[in-house]
């Protein structure tokens, strides 16, 4: 159900988005009771289904987390059809604190998910069209899905992780200029946070206590291109800056489309996105922020106007981002060895490395290796960033994500070394 291809591809037209189906949850079960009392009504999901939530009860007792006796964490997935849907039912089975409350799929009705995919087969598990009483719910839908049912979701407690679009950027304005539609929830946008840890660790952490705790999970270039260009933002070294990505054919999503045939994308590479590819927005947004403190506007001119170009190459997985960064003062390799040291001594998940990192060398895992270079002869900073697109990019960041906003373990359920070969 979640494609990349919704955001990835700036000049596919807008369309129109039809939210899954969402219906009463499959099971009640004992709600911590609120000032008022209140039995609870069907509320309208903009799908001509309902939701039923608890007017005046919460579903999930604040703070969030494992509490005692009530042993897991019960999740759901929504979306769990696409190739997102399926790395996050693989991660979360494993997920020490986690139980699956259940996966979502428009137009479901008990199947399998080995049905849709038969790696999964031995989980047992199937995808209806009804989301279930969960205490978090991770949604992989196309952009502008999410923001349409997100009222209903929030009203029962759960926490959303939501790995589309709709609650990265933090403008309602900038909805209709990169993806098309107007935000219908825009005053959720203020109180939404952007789903980096290594950015955003203290933020995350605060949701356990909001009663409407809402994770809007960075796409997978920004990902790459943010964890390898922080240490130079937050020092005020970007003053020009041209970012050229490159994105296995696993980004646009499962869909099935003519140009990602193999015979079309094998032995060949080609650019897209030219003139402004959506994830732009995220990179200004989150650079800016960066900046040092003091010095406003002035800081990192570079990132004002991100010169950004990604490429499909044949492959299935991995995102490999090359930032070429003019410094806004002159640096040496030592300097540079040193911000990024500091930035990520203590990071589970990002690995600053001698050697220029290949995106086999992150492949099924949570990791992005970064490396950073002087060039002395022209001056320029080559910072270098890979991740495997499914799991750092989308939903092992997801995972992430959720453990700190449940008090957890950052790398819970998120252990596993890299495959090779």
């Amino acid at each position: 159900m979640y494609s990349n291809a919704w955001h990835e591809h700036p000049g596919d037209p807008a369309r129109p988005v039809r939210p899954p189906p969402i219906r009463a949850a499959a099971r009640e079960r004992p709600r911590a009771p609120r000032p008022g009392g209140g039995d609870g009504a069907p509320v309208s999901a903009g799908t001509g289904a309902s939701v039923r939530v608890a007017a005046e009860r919460r579903a999930v007792p604040l703070p969030r987390g494992p509490r005692g006796g009530e042993g897991r964490i019960r999740v759901a997935i929504v979306g769990a059809t696409g190739y997102v849907g399926a790395e996050l039912v693989r991660l979360l089975t494993r997920h020490p604190n986690v139980e699956i409350a259940g996966l979502v799929g428009r137009g479901r009705n008990r199947e399998p998910i080995g049905g849709t995919h038969i790696h999964l087969d031995r989980t047992g598990l199937h995808v209806d069209a009804t989301v279930p009483d969960a205490d978090a719910v991770f949604l992989a839908l196309p952009h502008g899905a999410a923001a349409a049912i997100v009222t209903d979701l929030t009203a029962t407690g759960a926490a959303i992780i939501d790995l589309g679009p709709d609650f990265r950027l933090r403008a309602a304005a900038d909805y209709p200029r990169w993806y098309g539609f107007e935000h219908p929830r825009a005053d959720l946008l203020p109180a939404a946070v952007y789903g980096l840890p290594e950015l955003h660790r203290a933020e995350l952490a605060a949701l356990r206590d909001r009663e409407i705790a809402i994770v809007g999970a960075p796409g997978c270039y920004p990902t790459a291109t943010l964890l390898a260009l922080a240490p130079l933002a937050r020092a005020g070294l970007i003053g020009d800056l041209v970012v050229d990505a490159k994105s296995g054919v696993s980004g646009a999503g499962r869909e099935p489309k003519q140009d990602l045939m193999f015979g079309e994308v094998n032995e060949s590479v080609k650019a897209y996105g030219i003139g402004g590819h959506r994830h732009v927005a995220e990179m200004e947004q989150e650079l800016a922020a960066l900046g040092p403190a003091g010095h406003g506007p002035d800081a990192n001119p570079g990132a004002r106007r991100v010169d950004f170009l990604p490429h499909l190459v044949p492959m299935t997985r991995g995102i490999l981002s090359a930032c070429h960064v003019r410094p806004s003062r002159p640096v040496t390799q030592r300097e540079l060895d040193d911000l990024y040291a500091d930035a990520y001594a203590d990071e589970t998940f990002v690995h600053v490395v001698t050697q220029p990192p290949a995106t086999k060398h992150v492949l099924g895992s949570n990791a992005c290796r970064v490396h950073v270079r002087l060039d002395e002869r022209t001056g320029r900073v080559l910072a270098l960033g890979v991740i495997d697109n499914l799991v750092k990019g989308a939903a092992g960041q997801a995972v992430q994500a959720f453990n700190a906003v449940h008090g957890l373990p950052e790398a819970a359920g998120l252990e596993q070394l890299p495959l090779a070969p």
